[in-house]
């Protein structure tokens, strides 16, 4: 039985311990936004946050979120309002297909909790990993600054 924290929810989840998170998100807890890409962790679209962090769901195993907080896209808003990157993805059109957008603001998201005001050096470099195969590079930046200056407002 894996105990964590899904969403800001204390489950508990019979599932084999070696069992993907993405996995046990999709088909236990029944949360879809989070998506399956190419199952090596590879292209960010099963991007999650564990304790905060942005991790690849495919090949993180239940056993490591024992007793640890996950968020998915699902939880990144609350239910007054959507996350200001939720927000800037809308108004820039961010979507093509939006297949990997969950991934891409998951990873968006880890990137402007440690870091509010980023570079474009330093959105490049903590956005490599999530693959956009509809090419929407730079709405997503734009997107990403627009929420940082959001976020930025709002704790001011």
């Amino acid at each position: 039985m894996a105990k964590l924290t899904l969403n800001g929810k204390a489950i508990s989840l019979d599932v084999d311990p070696s069992m993907p998170l993405l996995y046990a998100i999709r088909d236990i807890a029944e949360l879809t936004g989070t998506k399956f890409g190419c199952g090596l962790g590879l292209c960010g679209a099963c991007t999650i946050h564990l304790d905060g962090n942005a991790i690849r769901s495919c090949v993180t195993p239940i056993s490591a979120a024992e007793g640890k907080s996950i968020t998915t896209i699902e939880g990144l808003a609350t239910e007054q309002a959507l996350h200001p990157l939720q927000e800037a993805w809308v108004a820039n059109n961010v979507p093509q297909c939006g297949y990997c957008q969950s991934g891409q603001i998951m990873s968006a998201a880890a990137l402007l909790e440690k870091n509010g005001s980023p570079s474009d050096a330093e959105i490049e470099t903590a956005m490599q990993g999530n693959i956009c195969r509809c090419g929407t590079y730079p709405r997503i930046k734009k997107a990403i600054k627009e929420a940082a200056d959001s976020l930025a407002k709002v704790k001011s």
